[in-house]
């Protein structure tokens, strides 16, 4: 433990020209007491730690010094590139290397360069989840995590939608982050063996297990990802609307809704513009009361003209509306 503090100790004086006790403290997770003991051990074992007092004082490293202890191991390799995903790094266990993986590129550039990593820090940042969701890490995320990064099978209790458990054994091959959830993608054995995709929140066990697994090197995770994810929405949109929308009702419809390139294909194959110029699409949606949710902020914009249980849906709501707005507010 405290020889990975020194050796981070001498990166941290390598990547800066000096850095106070209290910085160091704070990088190291340590007291100030302990700082300087390090320092202390660290010129005893003959590297060049110079230590200047007073306010402006603090620690460096003299004479050009420069270690070659800056190496990647295999995790912090692969954490490195993640380093754009703070968030992500955090709830899969993997800060720490990722530090430890920034701080050696930072300790191996050039004097002139190391302003590098900070400067792109203040220029970019990453923040996955959507607005007003809290995301939550999945408890078993670490330990999937892990068994990625390791090819090892796990052995997991997963609770379906309908909510029955079942138990399967899988080969993790990739984790992805979607809109602030996470799913695994593996390959699973049992009643419906192949790739599938599982969401970690729905893990209600998970065994780790030393047994490795041979990866299939022509997986590609992205590639596999993205046709399920584009499976799944059309799996998702299984009723269809009639509606007539006006010209400003058409501009916002792809944006109210959960799929906005089959409204844009729905928009495409509409006829011509009636009088009013309005014209008539036909929308896949999941249910009629997910289309109903996600019409209604259109307001006037749009009329729904099928099925007529969602059209007379809408006329209750419209005549209630007109209730609630036609009574003096003054008077309640």
């Amino acid at each position: 433990m405290r020889a990975a503090r020194l050796i981070k100790m001498v990166l941290l004086l390598q990547s800066r020209p000096a850095m106070s006790a209290s910085e160091l403290a704070r990088e190291l997770d340590v007291s100030e007491r302990t700082v300087t003991r390090d320092a202390q051990a660290l010129a005893e074992a003959g590297v060049p730690v110079y230590a200047e007092r007073g306010r402006a004082g603090g620690y460096r490293l003299i004479g050009g010094y420069r270690t070659r202890l800056t190496g990647l191991d295999r995790d912090e390799a692969a954490a490195l590139f993640l380093s754009g995903v703070p968030g992500a790094l955090r709830e899969m266990g993997l800060e720490d290397a990722a530090s430890a993986a920034r701080l050696k590129v930072s300790a191996a550039l050039l004097p002139s360069l190391r302003d590098a990593p900070a400067s792109a820090g203040r220029r970019f940042h990453l923040d996955a989840p959507g607005w007003w969701q809290e995301p939550e890490t999945p408890e078993h995320l670490p330990a999937v995590a892990r068994a990625v990064w390791a090819d090892l099978v796990v052995r997991v209790v997963y609770r379906r939608r309908d909510g029955e458990s079942v138990t399967r054994r899988l080969e993790p091959y990739g984790l992805v982050l979607k809109a602030g959830v996470w799913y695994v993608c593996a390959r699973a054995d049992g009643e419906h063996p192949g790739f599938r995709v599982y969401r970690l929140d729905r893990f209600d066990q998970v065994v780790e297990s030393e047994d490795g697994f041979v990866r299939d090197e022509a997986f590609d995770l992205a590639g596999f990802w993205a046709e399920r994810a584009a499976g799944f929405a059309r799996e998702m949109l299984r009723e269809t609307v009639r509606v007539r929308v006006s010209a400003a009702g058409a501009a916002r419809l792809p944006y109210v809704t959960g799929d906005r390139e089959s409204v844009l294909a729905a928009l495409d194959a509409a006829g011509a513009a009636d009088e009013r110029g309005r014209v008539t699409v036909t929308l896949p949606v999941e249910s009629y009361d997910v289309a109903f949710a996600q019409l209604m902020p259109l307001g006037q914009e749009v009329e729904v003209l099928e099925p007529a249980a969602l059209r007379e849906r809408f006329a209750d709501a419209a005549r209630a509306m007109g209730e609630l707005y036609g009574r003096d507010h003054r008077g309640e």
